[in-house]
């Protein structure tokens, strides 16, 4: 156990003077952030899937029954997914941010939890489930509108209970969803879709532009609770190594950008980032 607290505050140390020593930082945070706010990760500490991969756009986009089977798993959900509340992780980042030391903060995240916290400066790359988009007239309505009319349509729907999911879904396996109905859009009648890029999905150009030049006003970056396997956030730490900024990541397990770090931690996000607060 001692051997355990002096390799923390070795941690501790060495994360301490990497903010102190890159005073503007490039943050990039995934779902470990959320985990403490009770929203499942995706990855297991090798990187691999915990659970089947994330329905994917073209899916969602051609099939009826796969946008019924989303839905309902999104209506039991939602409950809990839309009631989580920042952590500690959240909360400290917004602390790094009020001491001058974030040129912004890119989110892989849909949760919305770094603005609860008070992050000003966010990019959400992957979207916000918290609004939902037609696809037809792109008019958008909040999510908790829309769950209030799936409820009222699929009212025993609603008395069913499940394990969380990571995106605001729960795991309802082995029902029958052919019975379940999604209202269209109230302006057009066009498919109604989470206002989040689904895998398959490209992720707008301009959220992407906006990183970019953030990280370029940046002297390193920080990757807070990411493995980055997903080549949408790689990409940042790809163009951080190529530009010689330092690489900083917090992430219990293995990361696609392990060989490009100039310093990893492996606790959880609140643990490591203890030291800001």
């Amino acid at each position: 156990m001692t051997d355990e607290r002096s390799d923390l505050a070795h941690d501790h140390k060495r994360l301490e003077a990497f903010i102190e020593a890159h005073p503007r930082l490039f943050v990039l945070t995934g779902a470990g952030c959320s985990t403490d706010s009770g929203i499942p990760d995706y990855r297991d500490t090798n990187g691999g899937w915990k659970r089947p991969q994330p329905v994917t756009y073209q899916a969602f986009m051609g099939e009826q029954a796969t946008r019924q089977r989303y839905w309902a798993r999104s209506l039991v959900g939602w409950r809990r997914f839309g009631r989580a509340q920042p952590n500690a992780t959240h909360h400290a980042l917004a602390r790094l941010e009020q001491q001058g030391r974030v040129t912004s903060l890119l989110t892989q995240n849909v949760d919305g939890l770094h603005q609860a916290a008070g992050q000003q400066k966010v990019i959400d790359l992957h979207g916000r489930l918290d609004e939902v988009r037609c696809m037809q007239c792109t008019q958008r309505l909040p999510r908790n509108t829309f769950q209030h009319q799936l409820v009222q349509l699929n009212p025993d729907w609603a008395l069913l209970d499940a394990g969380d999911a990571p995106d605001g879904d729960a795991d309802l396996e082995g029902r029958d969803f052919s019975t379940f109905h999604i209202p269209p859009c109230p302006a057009c009648g066009g498919v109604l879709k989470p206002d989040v890029v689904f895998f398959g999905e490209n992720v707008p150009r301009e959220r992407v532009d906006a990183a970019i030049t953030s990280l370029n006003d940046a002297d390193a970056m920080l990757v807070v609770g990411s493995s980055l396997m997903v080549f949408s956030g790689y990409r940042f730490a790809a163009a951080a190594a190529r530009d010689g900024k330092p690489i900083a990541a917090i992430n219990l397990g293995h990361t696609r950008a392990d060989p490009l770090l100039t310093l990893k931690i492996e606790q959880s996000c609140a643990e490591a980032l203890a030291v800001i607060a």
